[in-house]
């Protein structure tokens, strides 16, 4: 945790000005490796004390998402027999067949260009926030007072960032807005494909059985049954668990396995893993 501030702060600063690409990497890899740490948060490290917890996390290095908000929506998702449904898993890809068939021509061809890695890395960060920031906008609009008291709290936190690149970061602005959907966009390598539609709940949830930069980056959630079956496990155990009863795990998941992150982009990178409206369900009503 010390570490991904350190990375962000030189760079924002002295990187950036020493050279502008170097900068702008280190700050898009601080931001991903923060997110990452806010899913370790919320699932209830380092501390005890959530609070504790909480504040280490607190500056809004990626500015969209609220923590308070992430942290509901994917604790909600952790319900492991309705993930990758619609309406109840709110991390869901899917669709509902019969919202699908509503939808205008061009929203259609858009949400199909998303469902390659390509288009999810080029338009998944914006796909998203604006889908996630409207649904949030309606809820308060509707009076939900949870859901805004969590917008006011982020607030500070961006205020915290803003404060840093106007008073003391080289980094202009406009770079830092770049570099923050630059790391939304590795985030998306990682969401991509972690669940599948499945008859079984337990068939739904990937493994990726890489040991390089983006494992790390996205601290062994590519481990994600692991993750799923242990989810309060901090992430440094994940690995040593998945070796223990490897076997078990890829039966317990039917198969649903990637040897890396490479083999990800040889398959998917051009084409779309799975249709957007939901496989195997029927259109509600």
């Amino acid at each position: 945790m010390a570490g991904c501030y350190v990375t962000w702060a030189a760079g924002t600063t002295f990187a950036w000005d020493l050279w502008g690409p170097l900068g702008f990497a280190l700050t898009v890899l601080a931001i991903v490796l923060h997110s990452s740490l806010q899913h370790e948060v919320l699932h209830g490290h380092p501390f005890a004390n959530a609070a504790a917890s909480d504040a280490t996390v607190f500056p809004a290095l990626g500015l969209v998402y609220p923590y308070r908000r992430f942290r509901d929506t994917h604790l909600a998702h952790h319900m492991d027999e309705r993930l990758t449904d619609p309406y109840d898993d709110p991390e869901s890809n899917y669709l509902d067949p019969a919202v699908w068939e509503r939808l205008p021509r061009p929203a259609q061809k858009l949400l199909r260009l998303n469902n390659a890695l390509l288009g999810r890395m080029l338009l998944g960060p914006a796909i998203g926030a604006v889908v996630f920031l409207r649904a949030d906008w309606r809820a308060i609009r509707a009076g939900d007072t949870t859901i805004r008291k969590d917008w006011l709290l982020h607030l500070g936190g961006v205020a915290l960032v803003l404060v840093w690149l106007l008073a003391v970061a080289d980094m202009p602005v406009w770079a830092y807005l770049l570099a923050v959907y630059a790391a939304m966009s590795v985030l998306k390598i990682r969401t991509f494909l972690e669940h599948r539609a499945h008859e079984r709940a337990r068939g739904r949830t990937v493994i990726v059985e890489d040991k390089g930069p983006l494992a790390f980056l996205f601290l062994n959630n590519n481990l994600h049954v692991v993750h799923h079956t242990h989810p309060k496990v901090t992430w440094y155990r994940l690995p040593g668990i998945y070796a223990a009863r490897r076997d078990f795990y890829l039966t317990k998941n039917d198969g649903y396995r990637y040897a890396s992150y490479a083999e990800v982009f040889r398959k998917h990178f051009w084409r779309a893993k799975d249709p957007v409206p939901h496989p195997q369900m029927l259109p509600r009503k």
